[in-house]
């Protein structure tokens, strides 16, 4: 009998201790949420609230996946915040995209989720709506575009057309400032300035 009570301590305490180590592990990161006050890529950009919606949900899904593959990096935390502040000016109030961005607010590695697409479909799907985008002479409607061509080549490196698109508008354009979406405070325009329409 006292074997089986000091066994079931010792098993109890070595639980508790795992379980603790595991929390302190996933509290380690040190995640800044994007300032998502204003909308930028609000009625002026022509998509569909469905098409907003998918976009969104699977970008989300997409920077929860990527942070746990990495281990929460800096450059993924960093990369999980443009995501998901793109995500939120998509759409406000995506589900997905805000319990994954309270999760990491609160030091909680969200739990890997299937999206509706693998890394190479999400990719092409993203550039092939940048070209349309492009063709609209919309300022948040290229920015978006722009957006959407560097996620597609990060997300999937070995897709050329991405890639070569991403570098081509780095040379034509320079690096996205990314503040404008992941600060995008309503009180303080001269940070994060909103394109001119």
């Amino acid at each position: 009998m006292f074997k089986q009570a000091t066994a079931l301590l010792l098993l109890s305490g070595a639980l508790g201790f795992a379980q603790t180590e595991k929390e302190e592990e996933e509290a380690k990161f040190d995640y800044k949420p994007p300032m998502v006050q204003k909308v930028i890529f609000d009625e002026s950009i022509t998509m569909l609230d469905q098409e907003r919606h998918e976009y969104s949900s699977n970008l989300a899904t997409y920077a929860a996946n990527q942070l746990i593959s990495k281990k929460a990096t800096p450059e993924a935390l960093e990369s999980a915040r443009r995501i998901l502040a793109l995500a939120l000016h998509l759409e406000r109030r995506n589900r997905q995209a805000l319990v994954v961005n309270f999760q990491l607010k609160q030091g909680i590695m969200p739990e890997i989720k299937e999206g509706d697409y693998n890394p190479r479909t999400f990719s092409r799907l993203l550039l092939a709506r940048a070209k349309l985008l492009l063709r609209n002479d919309n300022e948040r409607e290229r920015l978006l575009a722009h957006c959407f061509v560097e996620l597609a080549a990060l997300i999937d490196p070995r897709n050329a057309d991405a890639v070569f698109a991403y570098e081509n508008q780095r040379i034509d354009v320079g690096d996205i400032d990314w503040r404008l979406l992941t600060d995008a405070v309503k009180d303080k325009p001269s940070r994060a300035p909103v394109p001119d329409q």
